[in-house]
């Protein structure tokens, strides 16, 4: 992989520029505790459409730095921006999935002006996490059990089927997991206040997609959360029946024509 760094907040956030031939950048943005690689099957539609795909590593995972004072939606949403600028290529398009969609709302809001529209998979943008699940995480994800843990986790967020890659990248994301600092991140990550991005929502002047799963199992009630998020954006909303939590990796035949589609009228 073409990996790039940028530096932000004494960290340094690691990315992959996938456009070969130019065009209006997209920035996608994993959820937590997954890999930039989550956008494997999303990023050759992008490219085919004549987007620039770009793929980053949110702080704490994959290639990016683990030591970090925020691990918010703010914090997140602040990495975009420095990424966003330091392309230097006018408005941006982004793809954020769960809490990424998070940051990428407190972003839009933050500078309106770096942004053409967004693609809101699974969006985390709101909420409190409570004392008492504050402290399950923190049992469930320590060492040295965490990784394998949030293995049997992650497996429950395809709920149809898993891609044929599913052994051998899950393989990778557990070992990227293991490495010093990885999961403490993640730890610090999961109980992260949603509240910067739930404040942010009216304010977003950008076109939006929200996309959710039927059986995303992150969410009492999907659809129900997905037409809540999409009415206080005045998004336009997508919902790909039976797939979780990563319909543009369970589903990409379904779920990646609609997202590149979205993406290619907001860049007009």
């Amino acid at each position: 992989m073409n990996t790039k760094l940028i530096k932000n907040n004494g960290g340094q956030i690691a990315y992959e520029d996938l456009g070969t031939g130019g065009g209006t950048p997209v920035i996608c943005i994993p959820s937590m505790g997954d890999l930039r690689s989550e956008y494997r099957f999303l990023s050759p539609q992008l490219q085919q459409a004549g987007l620039r795909p770009l793929c980053m590593d949110v702080r704490g995972h994959g290639e990016s730095s683990t030591v970090w004072d925020d691990f918010s939606v703010a914090g997140v949403g602040r990495d975009l921006l420095e990424l966003a600028r330091s392309l230097k290529a006018g408005p941006v398009l982004v793809v954020g999935t769960s809490m990424a969609a998070g940051a990428a709302v407190w972003a839009a809001a933050e500078a309106p002006e770096l942004f053409k529209g967004l693609a809101l998979i699974g969006p985390f943008v709101r909420g409190e996490t409570s004392s008492t699940n504050r402290l399950l995480y923190s049992l469930m994800f320590s060492r040295p059990w965490g990784p394998a843990m949030w293995l049997m986790y992650y497996k429950t967020l395809y709920p149809s089927r898993k891609p044929a890659d599913f052994e051998a990248y899950t393989a990778a994301l557990k070992a990227n997991l293991a490495q010093p600092g990885r999961l403490e991140a993640l730890q610090k990550m999961l109980p992260a206040s949603k509240s910067a991005s739930e404040a942010r929502l009216k304010s977003v002047r950008a076109p939006v997609l929200v996309v959710m799963g039927s059986k995303d199992p992150d969410f009492k009630q999907p659809e129900v959360e997905a037409r809540w998020v999409a009415g206080q954006l005045h998004a336009e909303l997508s919902l790909i029946d039976g797939a979780g939590h990563y319909p543009h990796a369970e589903m990409p035949e379904i779920a990646g024509p609609k997202i590149v589609e979205f993406l290619c009228r907001a860049n007009n």
